[in-house]
């Protein structure tokens, strides 16, 4: 495994693009997705099932599982079960704590922006607000199969429920025999219906509608290259949270830093996909030495070893020596990591000066394991530097706000001369007479 120390100052062009411009890798598939998505489109459940024969090697019988959830949960043992409810309800409450309150307010002063000398008259009374409204209907992929994804099954339904959209449906990949743990956790987390059809397909049959599965109005989740492909493809007949790319994890951290956590934090995102960005960076030699001999430790002692060695083998992988706590902000910054940890002596200081981050973890004690199962936030987040655009999964991308206002007479007068003057002053004559309507006599 070729892990060292670089430099990095000494970085160049090069190396700050393998790091800076990290790629989802849909690309070179984009023909080959369209095809996949407008099959299904037109063939509804013909295609689902041809698709899981070629891509999933199983025939499909029932691509509706919803009632093999229920079962699931009741045939999984205890300590499973316990697991799934803990972390489900640690997501919840996490999650209705983002719930907005609708509101509405009178603004005072004068209607048109002016300022109202006393005894002058009432400037009417102008009622501003906003209120939200869920979706009717979201589609959720989680990846499966016979592999057992029961977190990515939360993250994904739980907010939509505590948003309180009526039908949450899930597109999951066919199995032989589905994962009881996957399919529990659906139950638990409150799908409404679960669907077996993964991969560019699943997202397809969501956005379009097919014999058995309903169409949506929106499409979230996480998946491999050819899910994002697919959900770029959709993307503007249904709406979708983000396109997100291999696992990525940033730690940051200074000599107070525990080589054996940082390593631990890098070797557990690297097992993810032989595509993940892992990357460490601090201003002192000697950890940076003991982070690299760490990485090589652990990684021998995982069962994922080939996938992890890949990973840290990766152009956009590795330990970086920076001259000063400053310049490894600066990185961080730039950088825009779909997991950040900071181990540092002064991390709170160090966050205040980093804006662009998909999710946080602070000190030694949390893992960004944590917040992948069970600390509550959604492990759902941008990658690839989405991080300076937007933030992760959460209650608000399964709601619509809507703007709400009422104006009296007075307060329509006062700002008639604002309203009439730019509607004419963009040619929108009706614009202002619509106004003025309202006055003549």
């Amino acid at each position: 495994m070729n892990i060292e120390v670089r430099e990095l100052a000494d970085l160049g062009p090069d190396a700050r693009r393998a790091f800076f411009e990290r790629d989802a890798g849909i690309s070179e598939i984009r023909s080959d997705v369209r095809d996949i998505v407008e099959r299904v489109r037109r063939e509804g459940d013909v295609a689902i099932r041809e698709y899981s024969r070629e891509f999933d090697g199983v025939e499909v019988g029932n691509i509706d599982v919803t009632d093999a959830a229920e079962r699931a949960y009741d045939d999984i043992d205890d300590e499973m079960r316990e697991a799934i409810e803990t972390a489900a309800a640690n997501i919840r409450e996490f999650h209705e704590r983002q719930v907005p309150e609708d509101w509405r307010d009178d603004f005072g002063g004068d209607a048109s922006g002016a300022n109202v000398t006393s005894g002058e008259g009432s400037p009417g009374r102008r009622e501003l607000g906003r209120r939200y409204r869920p979706l009717d209907r979201v589609g959720a992929y989680v990846p499966g199969g016979t592999a057992a994804y029961p977190s990515s099954a939360l993250m994904a339904v739980v907010p939509a429920k505590v948003a309180g959209v009526e039908h949450v449906a899930v597109a999951t990949p066919p199995a032989d025999e589905m994962n009881p743990v996957t399919l529990a956790a659906l139950h638990v987390a409150g799908a409404d219906a679960i669907y077996s059809v993964g991969g560019a397909q699943a997202i397809s049959a969501l956005a379009y509608g097919t014999e058995t599965v309903n169409a949506v109005q929106k499409v979230v989740g996480p998946g491999n290259k050819w899910v994002t492909a697919a959900k770029a493809e959709v993307r503007g007949d249904v709406d979708i949270d983000f396109l997100a790319g291999p696992s990525e994890v940033l730690v940051v951290a200074d000599d107070t830093a525990d080589a054996r956590f940082v390593a631990a934090d890098l070797v557990a995102q690297a097992e993810h996909d032989p595509n993940s960005s892992v990357v460490a960076v601090t201003d002192d030699a000697d950890l940076a030495d003991a982070i690299v001999a760490e990485v090589e430790r652990q990684a021998g002692e995982r069962e994922r070893t080939e996938t992890i060695e890949s990973a840290l083998e990766n152009d956009a992988s590795g330990v970086l020596l920076a001259r000063s706590m400053s310049e490894a902000v600066l990185f961080a910054e730039e950088y825009a990591a779909e997991h950040l940890s900071i181990q540092a002596e002064d991390d709170e200081a160090l966050l205040d000066r980093i804006d662009s981050a998909g999710s946080v973890f602070l000190g030694p004690y949390t893992p960004v394991a944590a917040g992948d199962y069970a600390s509550g936030t959604n492990h759902v987040l941008p990658t690839d530097g989405g991080a300076k655009r937007q933030g992760g999964l959460s209650v608000d991308h399964f709601l619509r706000p809507t703007t709400v206002q009422r104006l009296d007479e007075d307060a329509l007068s006062a700002l008639e001369p604002t309203i009439t003057t730019l509607a004419e002053a963009e040619g929108l004559d009706a614009h202002a007479q619509s106004v003025r309507e309202r006055f003549d006599e």
